[in-house]
């Protein structure tokens, strides 16, 4: 039988719920009221009878976990009534092992959280979720239209036609042309290369050469899916940016701020907003939202070990995003973030230093979106120039304990 666990008193009156697809289950217990559990379903109907309980007995704290989308609907119906609801990463707050049913779990999370030891997860006010839902449907779209071309090369490739040989972008101003030429019924090489532009690299002979191949009808067909797929779903994306730009126009500021970061640009700037919010006092400090967002080494240490120091989980759509930032940011001329990165790939290795620069991104996105601050440009040098007035600091304070109170005595020595 498992021990019994007491622990002191924090809130006054809380529930615990225990959220699955079709039910809820919710503890409540405190001061002055019964302990009681009770099952409601999750249709709006029985959520709305689940927060007059609750707001009968005077609860003033709720706490469930966040499992999958269902918190989602149920967090929607207690929202708004003065009730301070706490979404808990359900590894924080596991039941013993052998005993778990979904009363105990209800109960064990109103124990825990009349106890204060729940810490909440941050859920950003309704706007910037509506925000985060159309930036997360954008970047699944933009990787719908990646694999439909990347799917198009692949018939291109099944046809003998090596248009991914000679361009470096199959889908450019010159790619597109031939492809929508071959598509009308034209297969003449002579014809196909008057279609590319005067500035590609590769020998005029060799794209000739790449574009004698085999198209048949059924490759014709599947190119002309393809093509109309990514018409399509570049059209949705189009009219996504359109509704994106208009819910951002209430965070232009911030939104200006943030572009001027090395290797954000404006849709970088509208997902990190969409993720993060605009108010910062969500998280105490930037190593607080660094470890939200799992860009900081984790700790992992026993004994007096330290073992792998991989980043923690953390949001994988922020990571997504400043990853990204980074890679664009590795690219930028005289820049710190660039130079930053060239430093660490080199010791230890280029995702490492992806992670770094990110890392960074996300440091100065904080302090600017919190002290409402433009962006100061450190420079390539700046990290050499730190570390060369370390090691003067290191060897005058060396100096001074061998004895020597001014360097000028050496040349004399």
């Amino acid at each position: 039988m498992a021990q019994e666990v007491y622990f002191e008193q924090v809130v006054a009156r809380g529930c615990g719920l225990d959220v699955h697809k079709e039910t809820v289950v919710a503890t409540v217990s405190g001061t002055g009221i019964k302990k009681e559990t009770r099952t409601f379903s999750t249709f709006t109907r029985s959520l709305t009878e689940l927060r007059e309980w609750l707001l009968s007995l005077g609860v003033t704290h709720v706490s469930m976990e966040s499992t999958g989308v269902y918190w989602k609907p149920v967090f929607n119906i207690l929202e708004g009534f003065g009730l301070t609801i706490l979404i808990v990463n359900a590894r924080h707050i596991k039941y013993v092992p052998g005993h778990k049913t979904d009363k105990k779990d209800s109960a064990w999370i109103c124990k825990l959280l009349l106890a204060g030891l729940l810490k909440g997860s941050f859920v950003p006010p309704v706007e910037i979720r509506n925000l985060r839902d159309m930036t997360r449907y954008r970047r699944k779209l933009d990787g719908a239209v990646t694999a439909e071309k990347n799917r198009m090369i692949r018939i291109l490739e099944d046809a003998n036609i090596k248009l991914s040989t000679v361009l470096s972008k199959v889908h450019g101003a010159s790619g597109t042309k031939i492809i929508d030429a071959m598509l009308s019924g034209e297969t003449n090489p002579e014809v196909l290369l008057e279609l590319c532009h005067g500035r590609i690299k590769a020998d005029r002979e060799d794209i000739k050469l790449a574009l004698e191949g085999k198209l048949t009808d059924h490759h014709k067909f599947m190119l002309g899916m393809i093509k109309k797929d990514i018409d399509q779903t570049e059209a949705l994306i189009n009219d996504l940016d359109k509704e994106i730009a208009k819910q951002l126009q209430p965070y232009a500021e911030e939104l200006s701020l943030l572009k001027q970061i090395p290797g954000v640009g404006e849709q970088t700037a509208g997902a990190l907003i969409a993720e993060i919010g605009v108010n910062m006092d969500a998280f105490p400090d930037e190593k607080h939202l660094a470890s939200w967002a799992g860009m900081s080494p984790g700790n992992n240490e026993s004994a007096g070990k330290k073992k792998s120091g991989r980043t923690t989980h953390g949001n994988k759509n922020v990571k997504a995003v400043l990853t990204e930032s980074a890679w664009a940011a590795s690219k930028t001329k005289n820049t710190f973030l660039s130079s930053k990165y060239k430093r660490l790939a080199g010791r230890r290795g280029k995702k490492r230093a992806i992670v770094a620069v990110g890392h960074s991104i996300l440091t100065i996105a904080y302090r600017m979106i919190k002290e409402k601050k433009s962006f100061l440009e450190l420079g390539a040098k700046y990290i050499d120039e730190k570390k060369r007035e370390g090691q003067i600091k290191y060897f005058q304070k060396r100096l001074q304990e061998l004895g020597v109170e001014n360097p000028e005595d050496l040349k004399s020595a």
